[in-house]
């Protein structure tokens, strides 16, 4: 268990029916739930229009401007698939790759010019933007649907490949920050919930704070629930009906 490809084939392998990743979004009524093949359809679908479409290489840094959603996940698991350094924050040099959602077009479109810049809607069913996008910024809700469900890189990622960058990290030649092979014997070793546990979570996975809810179930073959724009009652019905076993934060 010493890179992100190897995690997820262990999990195909095994228990492929079982749900990985589900979503409530409490203020529209959404719920979106992912198995372990539906979840690994979508990051194939991301990865080869990151590495495919738009030529991002091993080694690259995308950063991941997402809030908390069930595309970060896929975006996360996409880059690392794939062999990028994941940035989480805005204090690093000019990545190569940036993947946002509607807040943050106009933060990036400037940037559309040098480097791709991939933008989801957020929308039910990852559907495109209603209005159009500023130049060069490309719509994932448009892009994604044409990509194959099955990825396999011309240049796999290695154990030693850096998969997140520190806080401010991300120049060009930094290695500061955590290996594939950290990232997952970390998540294996970690304490949020027990092997197969089910993890109610409020916090965004595509954050450094919120990132260990979802590479230590991804590791110990558990599961993400993550809930966002709930009251207590309702996160507490929640957690009931999808039979969760811990929550974070605690």
């Amino acid at each position: 268990m010493t890179t992100f490809p190897t995690v997820l084939a262990d999990l195909l392998r095994r228990e492929p029916g079982r749900p990985l990743v589900t979503f409530y979004d409490d203020a529209t009524g959404e719920r979106v739930e992912l198995s372990v093949t539906t979840y690994a359809n979508w990051v194939a679908k991301a990865s080869s229009l990151l590495v495919e479409e738009h030529d991002l290489e091993r080694g690259d840094t995308i950063r991941i401007d997402l809030p908390a959603h069930w595309l970060g996940p896929v975006f996360l698991g996409a880059a690392w698939n794939a062999g990028l350094a994941v940035s989480l924050d805005d204090s690093g040099a000019e990545p190569d790759a940036v993947v946002c959602g509607p807040d943050g077009v106009d933060r990036w479109a400037d940037l559309a010019g040098d480097v791709p810049v991939l933008a989801c809607s957020l929308l039910p069913l990852g559907v495109r933007f209603a209005d159009p996008l500023p130049a060069g910024v490309h719509d994932v809700g448009v892009e994604v649907w044409s990509q194959p469900d099955s990825f396999i890189p011309w240049d796999p990622p290695q154990d030693d490949d850096l998969a997140v960058h520190d806080a401010g990290g991300g120049a060009e030649g930094d290695t500061s920050g955590t290996t594939q092979a950290q990232l997952w014997s970390a998540a294996a070793a970690g304490s949020l919930l027990t092997d197969g546990g089910r993890l109610l979570s409020e916090a965004n996975p595509a954050s450094p704070p919120g990132l260990a809810t979802f590479t230590e179930p991804l590791a110990r073959s558990g599961s993400l629930v993550l809930v966002v724009r709930a009251g207590r009652e309702r996160l507490e019905a929640t957690y009931a009906a999808e039979r969760a076993t811990a929550r974070f934060p605690a």
